[in-house]
C-alpha cells in the first residue's frame, strides 16, 4: 500500500480528484466535451425551468409550491438547462437546503427534491454541489445534505460509483462536526447505504470499473471513515445513536473484511494504545465496538489475531498496577465475551492456560472472567463451561488468599448459572471445606490482625453463596440433597447450618425432599449415606440437638438447627412428624425473640430437653432410642471439656438413657462415662451429676446401683493391702475430685426420687454411700462442702415426703455438721463451709423427730458464734480493704440470712415455749457487743426472727416483753445507720406481737 504522504500517492490522489473538481467549477473536460459534444452544443430556448427559477429568485409565490413545480418540470423534460441556469438553480437551492434558520422543513425538503430530480441530467454537478456542503465549515445545517445525498444514491446508484472515495472523504468531515441526535443517525444511515452499495458492487458478478489505484484508495478512505466513526461515535449515550453507529460500523467492516490483511492490520494497530495509556476506557469501547460488529458479520478471526486481542485485554484486566474503574473493568470482561461468543474453545482454552500460569494476578483475572463467562449463559459459551471448572478445580489446594477468594466466586457464577458443569467436581463440598480451612486459620491464633479479617470474609462469602443458591433452578436440587446432610454433622461447619438450614427448608417448599426428586437419585449413594457409620438418623439429631442447645451457637444458628430438625424428621424417623410440626415451632418463635419472655441458657435447656424426651417416648422404638444413646455417647466422649455444649451433652445422655428399658445398657453407658469424666474439673463434675440425675428419672433403681458400684470401686481396698498403683490412683487429686462428685451426685438422686423410691433408698443407699465416700476422701474442702451440700438436698428431699427419718442417723449428721462448724468457727475470717453447714442444719432440722431442745440451743450457740460473732471488726477492715471484698461481704450476707431461716425453722418445730427465750439468749451477747458489726449482724438475725414469731403469732415473744425492749432501745442510737434502723424494725415487729 502507497504511503499517505508520498509523491506518488499525492499524484494519484489528485488525478482522481480532477473529474470531480471540473464537474464543480461547471467546466468538463475536452475528452468529456467531445463524448456530449451534441448535447452541449444545442442551444435551449428559455423554458418553464427558467420561469420558474425567476420566481424563486424574485420571492414571489410560495416557494415550497414554486420548488414542486420546478421539480415536477425538470422530471418530465429530458433536455439539458444551460450551464448557467444550472448554476443559478444549484445556488438558489442550495440557500434553502443548507440555512441554519428562517427557512422552514417543508422548503428545505422539496429544495432537496428539487436537486434530486435535476441530477438526473446533471448529476456530476449536483454531486459536486453536495461534497462542497458536506466539507464546508460554518453554522450551516447538513441534515438535508445528507438526506439528499441518500436519495441520490437510492435514485442513481450506478452513478454514484464513481464518487465514492469523494464521498468518503467528504463523511469523515460530518463525524468530526457531529456528537449525536437526529444528525447523527442520519449520518450513520448514509454510511450504511454507500457502505452496503460498495460491498453489493464489489461482490457482483460484473466486472469492476475501478482501477487497483482506485480501488486502494476506496478501501483507505473507508478505514479512516470506519476509526473517525468509532474514535467520536462510541460514546453516545441515546440507544437510538448506539443502534444507528452499529449499524453504520457493522456496514463499513462487511467492505473492509473483503480486504482482511488490511482490517487486522489496522486493527492491531488500536491495540497498541491499549498496552500503553493508562487510561483505557475508549480503547476498550473501541474493541467493543469491533467485536460486535465482528461478531454480526460472522467474520472468523485469525488464530494469531484473536490471542493479540485476548492478550491485550487480559493484561489490562491482571496488572494490579493499573487502577480500572468499574466500568473499565466492565468494558474489558465484555471484550472477552464477545471474544468468547466468537470463539468459546479458544477463549476457555486461553483462560485455562493463564490458570496453570504461577502469577497471582494472572490467576485471579481467570477465575473472575470464567465467572463472568458463566454468568454470561451463552448456549456456545455453557457447553464448554466443564472444561472450565475441572481447569479450576486443580486450584482448591492454593493457599493463597486472592485465589481462595476468586474462586468462591467463580463457583457461585457456576452455580447460579449452570449446574451441570458441577457433575464431575463437588462445588458444594469446596464451600464447606474453604470454610472448615478459614476456621481452623482463624483458630490457630497466628493470623495478623489483617489476615484474621480476610478469613472472617471468607467465612462470610461460603454462607453468603450457600444461603443465595436458587433451588428453582434445574438441577439444582439434585445438586444439593441429600449432600448437605453430609456437612450438617461435623463440628467444624456448624456456621454454615444457617444457610443449609435455608436450602432444606426451599427445598422442603418445593417438595424436593420427598419421593419425587429422591428417585432420581443413586440408590446405592443413600443407602451408604444413610446406614453408614458417618452419617445415622441418630447422628443427624445429636448435631442438630447439640447446636440448638449450645449456649455460644447464638439464636439464628440455634432456629436453624431447629428448622433442619422439623424439615428433615423423616430422616430421623417418620413417628416424629406430627409432634415437631406442633412443637418446634414454638421454639422458633421462642429463640427468635417472638414471644414476650425469652427463656435464660438453662430455661432454654429444659425445654429442648423436655421435646427431647417427648420424641423418644413417641418414638416407643427401643432400637432406635439405644442407637440415639450410643450416639450422645459417642458424641461426649470427643468432646473436649472446655465446650460449652458439654454440659447438654451430659443432660441429653441422660435423658435418653432415662427412657431406655434395657438396665445392662444404662449401666454400661453411665460406667463409661464416670470413668472417663475428670472430675477435678468443675463443668465435668456438674457434667457427671446431670447425667446420673436425668437417667434416674424414670430409671432409679438402676442409676442407684450403678452409682453403688462405682463407689465400691473407689472406695474397696483403700485401706487393705493392694498395689502401690492401685493406691496411688485412689489417692490421686482425680479420684477425690469424683468421690466428692458422687457425693454431690446421691444428694441429686434423691432430689429426683419418687416417695416410695426414697423411702426405700435413703438411709442404706443413699445416705450410707455418701458417708462411706467421705471417709474415704481426703476430706479437704472440696469434700467437705459436697458432703454438706450432699446432706442438704436428700435432706430437702426427705422432708417433702413427710415422714419420720432415722433418729440415730439424724444426730450422727448432726454430730458431722457441729464438727466442721467448731473448725471454722475462728481462724478463717470468711469460709463457704459454715454458710453450707447453716444452710444443711437448716434443712436438718425440718426433719421429724426434732431433736432436743439442749442440743438445738448448743447448735444455735455454735452457729451464732461462727456466723455472728466473726469475723472480728479488726479482721472486717481487712476484707474491706482487700480485692475480693464484695465476694466476701455477699458470702458473709448469704450466711446471716441462712442463720436467720434456720432459727425460723427451729422456732417452727419446737413447740417448747422457752425455746424462744433460749434463742433470744443466744441473741443478747452479740447485740450488746462493743462491735459495730456484730451489733449489725445479730440485729439482722433478730429482726428476721421477730417476723417468724409476728407470722407464727407465737405469745413467747411477749412474755419478756420488756427485757427484749429494753436491750433493743438503746440500739436505736447505734453509731452505725443500719443497725440503727435494723433496731426499730425489732421494736416495730415486738409492738405488733404485743398489739394482736
Amino acid at each position: 500500500m502507497l504511503g499517505p504522504g508520498s509523491k506518488q500517492h499525492q499524484q494519484q490522489l489528485l488525478c482522481s480528484f480532477l473529474p470531480g473538481l471540473f464537474a464543480c467549477v461547471g467546466c468538463v473536460p475536452r475528452r468529456t466535451r467531445r463524448r456530449e459534444s451534441g448535447r452541449v452544443s444545442s442551444p435551449v430556448p428559455a423554458c418553464a425551468a427558467t420561469l420558474l427559477l425567476q420566481r424563486l429568485q424574485d420571492q414571489e409565490g410560495v416557494r415550497v409550491q414554486v420548488y414542486r413545480e420546478l421539480e415536477s418540470v425538470l422530471c418530465e423534460d429530458d433536455s439539458r438547462l444551460p450551464c448557467g441556469v444550472v448554476n443559478r438553480l444549484l445556488a438558489e437551492v442550495s440557500q434553502d437546503l443548507t440555512a441554519a434558520q428562517d427557512v422552514t422543513d417543508n422548503v428545505r425538503l422539496a429544495a432537496s427534491n428539487v436537486l434530486v430530480a435535476l441530477a438526473r441530467t446533471h448529476f456530476s454537478l449536483v454531486m459536486a454541489e453536495l461534497q462542497g456542503h458536506l466539507k464546508a465549515a460554518g453554522e450551516m445545517t447538513k441534515e438535508l445534505v445528507l438526506i439528499t445525498l441518500s436519495k441520490l444514491f437510492s435514485t442513481y446508484a450506478p452513478q454514484c460509483i464513481p464518487f465514492v472515495w469523494l464521498t468518503l472523504a467528504s463523511l469523515r468531515s460530518v463525524v468530526d462536526q457531529v456528537r449525536s441526535g437526529q444528525m447523527l443517525r442520519i449520518a450513520c444511515a448514509v454510511v450504511k447505504q454507500w457502505s452496503d452499495g460498495i460491498k453489493v458492487h464489489l461482490s457482483s458478478g460484473k466486472q469492476c470499473p475501478w482501477p487497483a489505484v482506485e480501488k486502494e484508495r476506496i478501501y483507505e478512505n473507508l478505514h479512516q471513515l470506519f476509526f473517525s466513526v468509532v474514535r467520536h461515535w462510541q460514546d453516545s449515550k441515546e440507544e437510538e445513536d448506539k443502534q444507528a453507529v452499529l449499524g453504520a460500523v457493522a456496514s463499513m467492516m462487511a467492505v473492509l473484511l473483503q480486504e482482511e490483511l488490511h482490517i487486522w492490520e489496522q486493527f492491531l494497530w488500536l491495540m497498541h494504545p491499549c498496552q500503553e495509556i493508562q487510561d483505557t476506557c475508549r480503547v476498550a469501547k473501541s474493541l467493543t465496538t469491533f467485536l460486535e460488529v465482528l461478531e454480526g458479520v460472522q467474520s472468523v478471526i485469525p488464530r494469531d489475531k484473536f490471542l493479540a486481542i485476548t492478550s491485550a485485554v487480559f493484561y489490562q484486566l491482571s496488572d494490579d498496577t493499573k487502577q480500572h474503574s468499574e466500568a473499565d473493568s466492565a468494558e474489558l470482561t465484555h471484550c472477552i465475551l464477545l471474544q468468547a461468543r466468537m470463539c468459546p474453545e479458544e477463549t476457555i482454552l486461553f483462560l485455562q492456560s493463564q490458570l496453570e500460569n504461577e502469577w497471582e494476578p494472572g490467576c485471579v483475572a481467570a477465575l473472575g472472567l470464567l465467572g463472568a463467562l458463566a454468568r454470561s449463559d451463552e448456549p456456545v459459551v455453557t457447553e464448554k463451561l466443564p472444561l472450565a471448572a475441572e481447569a479450576v478445580q486443580r486450584l482448591c489446594s492454593d493457599l493463597r488468599l486472592r485465589v481462595r477468594r476468586a474462586i468462591l466466586y467463580f463457583i457461585k457464577d457456576l452455580l447460579s448459572a449452570d449446574t451441570r458443569s458441577c457433575s464431575a467436581w463437588d462445588v458444594v463440598g469446596h464451600i464447606f471445606r474453604e470454610f472448615s480451612r478459614a476456621t481452623g486459620r482463624r483458630a490457630a491464633g497466628d493470623l495478623s490482625a489483617q489476615e484474621a479479617r480476610e478469613e472472617g470474609a471468607l467465612q462470610q462469602l461460603c454462607m453468603d453463596i450457600l444461603g443465595s443458591l436458587d433451588v428453582s433452578v434445574r438441577g439444582m436440587s439434585k445438586l444439593l440433597w441429600p449432600r448437605l446432610l453430609l456437612f450438617v454433622v461435623p463440628a467444624q461447619y456448624t456456621g454454615m447450618l444457617i444457610p443449609v438450614s435455608r436450602c432444606v427448608q426451599a427445598l422442603a417448599e418445593r417438595e424436593e425432599l420427598t419421593r419425587r426428586e429422591i428417585e432420581e437419585l443413586d440408590p446405592h449413594f443413600l443407602s451408604s449415606m444413610f446406614q453408614g457409620p458417618w452419617l445415622t438418623p441418630q447422628t443427624l439429631l445429636v448435631r442438630l440437638l447439640v447446636v440448638a442447645g449450645s449456649p455460644v451457637a447464638g439464636s439464628e444458628l440455634q432456629a436453624a438447627a431447629l428448622v433442619l430438625m422439623q424439615k428433615l424428621h423423616s430422616r430421623i424417623h417418620r413417628a416424629l412428624g406430627a409432634m415437631w410440626d406442633a412443637e418446634i415451632p414454638q421454639l422458633l418463635q421462642c429463640v427468635q425473640g417472638k414471644e414476650e419472655s425469652f427463656p435464660d441458657s438453662a430455661a432454654w435447656e429444659r425445654r429442648l430437653l423436655k421435646l427431647l424426651r417427648a420424641s423418644v417416648e413417641t418414638v416407643e422404638d427401643e432400637a432406635w432410642t439405644k442407637g440415639l444413646s450410643c450416639e450422645l455417647s459417642r458424641y461426649l466422649s470427643s468432646s473436649p471439656s472446655s465446650s460449652g455444649e458439654k454440659s447438654f451433652l451430659y443432660k441429653a445422655l441422660g435423658t435418653v438413657l432415662g427412657a431406655c428399658k434395657g438396665v445392662l445398657h444404662i449401666q454400661e453407658k453411665l460406667l463409661q462415662h464416670l470413668q472417663e469424666a475428670n472430675a477435678e474439673e468443675p463443668s465435668e463434675a456438674q457434667g457427671m451429676i446431670s447425667l446420673l440425675s436425668h437417667a434416674a428419672e424414670s430409671n432409679f433403681r438402676a442409676v442407684l446401683d450403678t452409682l453403688t458400684m462405682f463407689s465400691s470401686r473407689l472406695c474397696k481396698g483403700r485401706n487393705s493391702r493392694i498395689s502401690r498403683h492401685k493406691k496411688m490412683e485412689l489417692d490421686s487429686t482425680r479420684a477425690h475430685a469424683t468421690r466428692s462428685a458422687l457425693m454431690l451426685a446421691h444428694g441429686s438422686l434423691a432430689l429426683c426420687a419418687s416417695k416410695e423410691e426414697l423411702l426405700a433408698h435413703v438411709e442404706g443407699d443413699i445416705v450410707g454411700n455418701i458417708l462411706l465416700l467421705y471417709s474415704c476422701s481426703c476430706q479437704d474442702l472440696q469434700n467437705k462442702l459436697a458432703l454438706v451440700q450432699s446432706i442438704t438436698n436428700f435432706s430437702s428431699a426427705f422432708h417433702a415426703v413427710g415422714d419420720c427419718f432415722n433418729v440415730s442417723l439424724k444426730g450422727k449428721l448432726l454430730e458431722i455438721l457441729m464438727d466442721l462448724l467448731k473448725r471454722y468457727h475462728s481462724g478463717i475470717p470468711v469460709s463457704p463451709v459454715p454458710l453450707k453447714v447453716v444452710l444443711a442444719l437448716e434443712e436438718l432440722s425440718k426433719l421429724k423427730p426434732s431433736g432436743g431442745s439442749k442440743d438445738m440451743c448448743e447448735m444455735l450457740a455454735l452457729c451464732c458464734k461462727s456466723i455472728v460473732t466473726y469475723p472480728s471488726a479488726k479482721m472486717m477492715l481487712k476484707i474491706r480493704k482487700s480485692q475480693q471484698a464484695a465476694r466476701y461481704l455477699q458470702l458473709l450476707q448469704t450466711s446471716l440470712k441462712a442463720l436467720g431461716r434456720m432459727m425460723a425453722a427451729l422456732l417452727e418445730t419446737e413447740p417448747t415455749r422457752d425455746f424462744f427465750q433460749n434463742i433470744i439468749q443466744v441473741l443478747r451477747r452479740p447485740m450488746t457487743s462493743g462491735n459495730v458489726w456484730e451489733r449489725r449482724r445479730a440485729l439482722q438475725v433478730c429482726s428476721q426472727l421477730l417476723a417468724v414469731c409476728e407470722e407464727l403469732r407465737r405469745e413467747d415473744a411477749c412474755e419478756h416483753f420488756g427485757s427484749l425492749v429494753g436491750f433493743l432501745a438503746p440500739l436505736t442510737c447505734d453509731p452505725m445507720p443500719t443497725s440503727r434502723q435494723l433496731a426499730v424494725t425489732c421494736l416495730s415487729s415486738l409492738l405488733r406481737i404485743q398489739g394482736k
